[in-house]
């Protein structure tokens, strides 16, 4: 069972539903400690008190705002957990929108939340329930980590899941970043809509949705535990100029339907029209004499 993250309460207009927040994603990543190259010993990093000059342990620590340079102000646990805020307590809904509305970059990490205790599974699961049967998500404020959040409230399977969201500002607006005016010609974007329903899945399961970095990162490691060569790396493709878009887009539908075992030649993707050429101007001259 994951560690509580939080645990407080669901706020859905006069209904409570104490809950307990979990994280709802763990990580597989290989992780690297700090070492010294000439003798491989650990580098680590020591939290010094300035004014002892000494090394203190973390049951030591606390939080504090600098207000001078010369003044900070402390900060307890219990100071920010009775935060005079309503969303320091409860996920406070605050209303519910279709799910297309919103912008999946404003979605941030997730979590599992929990009913906490019996007295809590009724109304988790009529909040489940209505969310399902609605097909909406809600959209809540909490205040955790330091700072309010915004949430998105959605269920998966059977259980309540907590996205954080980011505020309006916090999105960068993309327009300086657009490329020049280009056209896109009619051929072009009907081969570019062949290769998506080439490349549509079901599902992201398989070999396609795994973590080859891990994996390759793993290898290394045993071939050093094992005193073995290394693997090798290998050879990468080199990414061709694009000298015509409607060739690129050919051979892609072609090596997409191979890599799912389908004829390569199931249907023919749209070619590029010639224009139609133009009568040298003598021999017109010369028909309008005769």
């Amino acid at each position: 069972m994951p560690r509580t993250v939080w645990s407080g309460a669901i706020s859905f207009g006069l209904v409570t539903v104490p809950i307990k927040v979990v994280s709802a994603t763990e990580d597989h990543s290989v992780h690297f400690h700090l070492v010294h190259t000439e003798d491989g010993g650990r580098v680590r990093n020591r939290k010094v008190c300035e004014l002892e000059g000494r090394e203190v342990s973390q049951a030591e620590i606390g939080k504090g705002y600098q207000l001078t340079k010369d003044r900070i102000i402390p900060i307890s646990d219990a100071d920010l957990r009775d935060l005079p805020l309503p969303t320091a307590r409860a996920i406070e809904i605050v209303a519910f929108v279709p799910v297309d509305s919103v912008d999946p970059i404003r979605i941030a990490e997730g979590y599992y939340l929990a009913a906490d205790g019996q007295v809590a599974a009724k109304p988790y699961k009529l909040l489940t329930k209505a969310l399902s049967r609605s097909s909406r998500v809600a959209v809540a404020k909490y205040a955790w980590g330091g700072r309010e959040r915004l949430g998105l409230l959605r269920v998966r399977g059977d259980a309540l899941v907590l996205h954080a969201m980011r505020w309006p500002d916090e999105i960068r607006d993309p327009a300086e970043l657009l490329p020049d005016e280009a056209a896109v010609s009619d051929e072009e974007l009907e081969g570019a809509l062949a290769l998506m329903e080439t490349m549509t899945r079901d599902d992201l399961q398989g070999p396609d949705f795994t973590d080859r970095y891990t994996e390759a990162l793993q290898k290394i490691i045993e071939a050093k535990r094992e005193d073995h060569a290394l693997p090798e790396p290998p050879e990468p493709e080199q990414p061709g100029k694009i000298l015509d878009l409607m060739a690129a887009l050919n051979q892609s539908v072609q090596k997409a339907r191979e890599a799912r075992g389908e004829p390569a030649d199931v249907h023919e993707m749209p070619k590029k029209k010639a224009a139609p050429k133009k009568a040298p101007a003598k021999k017109a001259a010369s028909r309008k004499r005769a």
